[in-house]
């Protein structure tokens, strides 16, 4: 990607760099290009493979984004090379796509009200500036809502569908601000720029205040509210002095606040977010889902202020809740399939709800539910590349003993556990380790057309942890891996390969790692410490040095991640950061890699993606590199991503699971 602000070195460390870069060993590599396509050292992939892997490619699934004012729903799904706004009427009702673009659409946001249509976002090649634009569903016109330069995100409409609220860098590029247009005449104006990372999260009934939040890290928000009349900002408290906080909506009257945290309630600490409502008048508190003990998110009223909604995520399973209002008490739903819940909101007339639901063994669908009959209708089955949905692996949940203790025990490290069903008697099976990124993300069993395949088609193990740092586990799980505690992350996975080693079944000599973004850094810090038990590596847009990556990340998000990994320009971190970088310690990798990028990330620069892999063929060790200068953070154009899904299979092929 073409960077935004070049690192300046001394000539002491870029005479450092050009030793490190120019190893004795340095291959000679031939780089090729085809089309947006860069590779070096990808070789050509077998017919065979290709022709076993595509119907595996060729799933896809549906996502919910919103109702539309006639009652239909709104989806993302991909019907050609990327993901385009569609619109369903009925259940199983015909899909009608509503855009055409080369590069995806996403933020998709159904205007309330009298309007008839919605804003989507766009980008350019994965750069992640998205712009924001209107489509009117009675004209078919679309129209460009922000500057075409900067970056947009989180679009909210007023509940009349007169103002609009979004987050942009327009100001200056590096703070993200919150600024309000108003829908009729087009104009925007900023109603916050504090500085900072700033977004939306509900408008007032009357829509004369909003409320708002700053985001510093996955445990530390600061919401407030702005008057939009005078402009006045107003921070709310937090107890505890910091805690994560989201989900802030307005009640339908006005006089009360819904929101969700981990605050301490009546003095004692929290490790799990959960449901509150405050009071206005008299600053009353109820904890509402006191009785759940796993975190809680996803928030939403109906228009008829008669119900509430909001999901908790237990243990990686997705469970929907359903409150009657005033009185808050729950509400009998029809049972649903278990799985992940993406999307999901009331109907404009408050009777109904849409939820997108993604299962291990099924894409993402949409799902209707009918409050008063109780009654769920499928609106969208998504299709599975032909292959029989009944023969794809369900993950089981393990939990293995890491290197620390808790309470006395060994502290567990949850993992899902993909085994193929149909493994040959007495014969082990090579194992691919899945990384999450984020590092707050957490990996769910939502179908993996790759580990499918894995299992199904090549025999191997597949087994996706959720190490230290990783969400969904409590405020204290999610801290253990900060700052100068990164590595203990990565000894989680050294302890996982002594648990593979102890599974009669698993071949702990035949292991593979594999993540991307921070799963990437996983990748390349296992391989580091591990590559005498770690047969081969791909890694994904990963993170190859921690300074590096703060100096040339994009500068609206520098500060968020310094919040996460700790900041560089303190010199006892950026000791850490030394002594931890994959890249410093390249001479350690001694297993073959594969290193894959988006040219235009604008989270994970590629530079270092091509630094790691000058590095680690400075040991003569076999590394595939693959690019696409038509993405960014992951590859979202079809063809580009079943190309990397094919190498990839090659690449376990000859390096892990052997023709």
């Amino acid at each position: 990607m073409p960077l935004r602000h070049a690192l300046s070195v001394s000539a002491l460390a870029l005479a450092f760099a050009q030793l490190l870069y120019a190893p004795a060993h340095a291959q000679d590599v031939a780089r090729q290009e085809q089309g947006n396509r860069v590779s070096e050292n990808v070789p050509a992939i077998s017919p065979e493979l290709l022709e076993r892997l595509n119907r595996y490619q060729n799933t896809r699934g549906a996502g919910f984004a919103g109702w539309t004012h006639d009652g239909c729903v709104l989806i993302g799904t991909r019907f050609a090379e990327t993901t385009q706004a569609h619109r369903v009427c009925q259940p199983l009702g015909m899909r009608e796509q509503l855009t055409f673009y080369p590069e995806p659409v996403n933020r998709l946001t159904a205007a309330p009200g009298g309007s008839n249509g919605f804003v989507f976002g766009k980008d350019i090649g994965g750069n992640e500036f998205w712009q924001l634009h209107w489509f009117d569903l009675a004209s078919r016109q679309v129209s460009l809502l922000t500057d075409g330069k900067s970056r947009n995100d989180s679009p909210l409409f007023s509940h009349d569908g007169k103002q609009l609220a979004y987050s942009s860098t327009v100001r200056n590029g590096k703070d993200t601000d919150v600024w309000v247009m108003d829908f009729a005449t087009r104009k925007p104006r900023a109603v916050v720029t504090e500085g900072g990372s700033w977004d939306a999260a509900d408008f007032s009934p009357d829509g004369k205040q909003l409320l708002v939040s700053k985001f510093v890290s996955a445990s530390e928000t600061y919401p407030g509210l702005v008057d939009l009349q005078t402009g006045k900002l107003e921070m709310f408290p937090v107890d505890g002095g910091k805690a994560a906080i989201s989900d802030f909506r307005f009640a339908k009257d006005g006089r009360a606040v819904y929101f969700v945290s981990d605050e301490p309630i009546d003095g004692k600490a929290q490790e799990f977010t959960s449901l509150r409502r405050h009071d206005l008048s008299n600053h009353k508190l109820q904890v509402l889902s006191a009785d759940i003990p796993w975190d809680v998110g996803g928030v939403s009223l109906s228009q008829d202020g008669k119900h509430l909604l909001f999901v908790s995520n237990e243990d990686g399973i997705s469970k929907l809740h359903v409150l009657s209002l005033p009185d808050h008490k729950p509400v009998k739903l029809p049972d649903l399939p278990i799985g992940v819940i993406g999307g999901v909101d009331f109907s404009p007339d408050g009777k109904r709800i849409a939820v997108s639901i993604n299962t291990a063994t099924s894409p993402s669908d949409v799902y209707v539910i009918d409050l008063a009959n109780r009654q769920l209708a499928r609106w969208t089955r998504s299709e599975v590349g032909g292959l029989d949905s009944s023969q794809f692996v369900t993950p089981t949940l393990v939990r293995y003993p890491t290197f620390d203790q808790l309470d006395g025990k060994p502290r567990t490290i949850p993992a899902f556990y993909y085994k193929p069903a149909n493994a040959p008697a007495g014969k082990k099976l090579p194992v691919v380790i899945q990384i999450h990124g984020g590092p707050e993300g957490q990996a769910q069993p939502t179908f993996n057309a790759t580990a499918q395949f894995l299992a199904n088609e090549l025999g191997v193990a597949v087994l996706v942890p959720n190490v230290r740092g990783s969400s969904g586990y409590g405020r204290t799980y999610l801290g253990l891996d900060n700052a100068e505690k990164r590595e203990d992350s990565v000894k989680d996975i050294g302890s996982l390969l002594d648990w593979i080693a102890k599974q009669p079944e698993l071949d702990a000599t035949r292991v593979g790692v594999h993540g991307g973004s921070y799963g990437g850094y996983m990748v390349l810090a296992s391989l580091m410490h591990y590559s005498d038990r770690i047969r081969a590596g791909v890694d994904i847009v990963g993170i190859s040095d921690f300074t590096t990556f703060l100096n040339n990340t994009e500068a609206y998000r520098r500060d968020l991640r310094r919040a996460e990994y700790g900041d560089e320009r303190v010199p006892e971190m950026k000791a850490v950061f030394d002594r931890i970088s994959p890249l410093k310690n390249a001479g350690k990798i001694r297993s073959p890699l594969f290193v894959a990028q988006g040219k235009n990330d604008p989270r994970v620069p590629y530079t270092e993606a091509e630094q790691i892999v000058k590095a680690v063929r400075g040991n003569g060790q076999p590394v595939w590199f693959l690019m696409f200068n038509d993405e960014g953070h992951g590859f979202q154009k079809k063809a580009n991503a079943d190309y990397f899904s094919a190498a990839t299979m090659e690449f376990w092929q000859q390096h892990l699971i052997g023709k």
